[in-house]
């Protein structure tokens, strides 16, 4: 089959997936570096950036309808560029009302409760039609390495985001910290731009779409094809118990790292890069596992249950008060977590592939609205479990080794959940997710 057929070139995709990268490079700073400060430097209780990253996420369950919007328009790329522009201004807010706390502490919360809310908009508006309209250009044999190579580019964007960031950042100033974030911010806005240069809405579309009409009723025929379908809906349990224990830690780590192990902001953020470069690590050899033929449920199964190990490492790691133990552990967290995302990111893509109801946009939205729920709640228990794990215990190590066991036994039940799914498939002779696990090869 010629090239021409397969749509989108892998180059092209890659050159797409710098939206992707953008947005992670802003995100992390929202999510690792601002919270670490707050609770850190500024000795906040740990539910306020919990609470201001859980209100972020709590926004994306606009995404479904931001899709739908793109769908009745049928003009993607005004979405992405605008929602991008709105990320990269509310995320500059967002450092600006860290600084302000410093000085006005009620002030400083009300801007970034707005910054925040702002942030989750934003990544809908980009998101949410950006892989609407990957996924109308991509050969369906394709659809889920492009997925996964897009999702590798947003880590290898957080990893160069936040080894540069933590260099920069020390001597470490609340000036210094809006500067890099600004920093961050114009160059996020740029590789936006540079992504779809040259692309227009009425290009080539590989896979043609239904686009919807009817706004509610639409909303309404999604969910209930969705639901009542039992594998769909098992798996649905299984993102969402995963993505819960998989974004416990995100809150967490960095203050854990200041707080346990006495590592500066810089220090704890360059402990973030390499987290992320274990799950690049992890994204990749999942990628060569379904080269082998592997069913990629089982290995998602198998990612929570290494991320369950590893997280015990970190529950025991205080102990010794090692920090090249605390390195090691958490790398094979990230290790664990991206061999899980992978896995998980292919069987998704194929239940969304063969989606019936709506247009790609709407059902790229019910799937991202779903992943930023479990995203969203797991921050705040997270924040909210070590705070009162500390407070209960008068032990930070004790505090937050109570919310990494919690995420250890979330993992496991999930690891459960889709090895049962598994079950009930191969019972009733159903092969689904074993076709989005040999979609998910990528092909050079």
């Amino acid at each position: 089959m010629s090239g021409a057929n397969l749509g989108l070139s892998w180059a092209g995709i890659a050159r797409l997936g710098l939206v992707q990268v953008a947005i992670g490079a802003v995100i992390v700073l929202m999510t690792s570096t601002l919270n670490r400060v707050m609770v850190v430097e500024l000795a906040l209780p740990a539910m306020i950036p919990g609470a201001l990253v859980g209100l972020h996420f709590a926004m994306q369950l606009l995404r479904p309808r931001m899709g739908f919007g793109s769908d009745r328009h049928g003009k993607r790329i005004p979405w992405i560029v605008g929602g991008m522009a709105l990320v990269c201004l509310s995320g500059l807010g967002a450092a600006a009302a860290t600084a302000l706390m410093a000085t006005n502490r009620g002030a400083g919360v009300a801007v970034a409760i707005l910054a925040f809310a702002l942030l989750g908009v934003g990544v809908s508006a980009s998101s949410t039609p950006f892989l609407a309209f990957l996924a109308e250009r991509v050969d369906e044999r394709r659809m889920a390495g492009a997925a996964a190579m897009t999702w590798i580019l947003m880590i290898v964007g957080i990893i160069i985001t936040a080894s540069v960031a933590g260099s920069l950042l020390d001597p470490f100033s609340m000036g210094r910290m809006v500067a890099v974030t600004a920093g961050v911010c114009a160059a996020a806005m740029a590789l936006t731009l540079l992504a779809v240069l040259g692309r227009t809405d009425d290009g080539v579309v590989v896979k043609e779409t239904l686009r919807s009409r009817t706004p509610e009723a639409g909303f309404r025929a999604a969910f209930e094809e969705m639901w009542g379908d039992r594998d769909s809906r098992v798996f649905a349990s299984f993102i969402f118990l995963s993505m819960l224990a998989y974004s416990a830690q995100d809150i967490i780590l960095e203050p854990f790292a200041g707080a346990v192990f006495g590592l500066t902001p810089g220090e704890s953020t360059a402990i973030a890069g390499l987290q992320h470069g274990g799950v690049l690590a992890g994204m990749i050899g999942g990628a060569l596992l379904a080269r082998g033929g592997a069913h990629l449920p089982r290995w998602a199964a198998v990612g929570c249950a290494a991320s369950a190990v590893a997280l015990v490492a970190l529950v025991l790691m205080p102990l010794s008060g090692s920090v090249s133990g605390l390195r090691a552990s958490i790398f094979a967290l990230g290790l664990a977590n991206g061999l899980y995302a992978v896995s998980a990111i292919g069987a998704m893509m194929g239940l969304t592939v063969r989606g019936r109801v709506g247009g790609a946009g709407l059902r790229m939205g019910f799937w991202g609205a779903a992943q930023a729920a479990a995203y969203g709640l797991g921050g705040f228990l997270g924040a909210a479990a070590s705070d009162a794990g500390r407070a209960l215990l008068s032990s930070p190590a004790l505090g937050y080794g109570v919310v990494f066991a919690g995420q250890a036994v979330l993992f496991l039940v999930a690891a459960a959940v889709v090895l049962e799914g598994v079950k009930g498939e191969e019972a009733r002779g159903s092969q689904p997710l074993r076709q989005a696990g040999e979609a998910m090869v990528l092909q050079g």
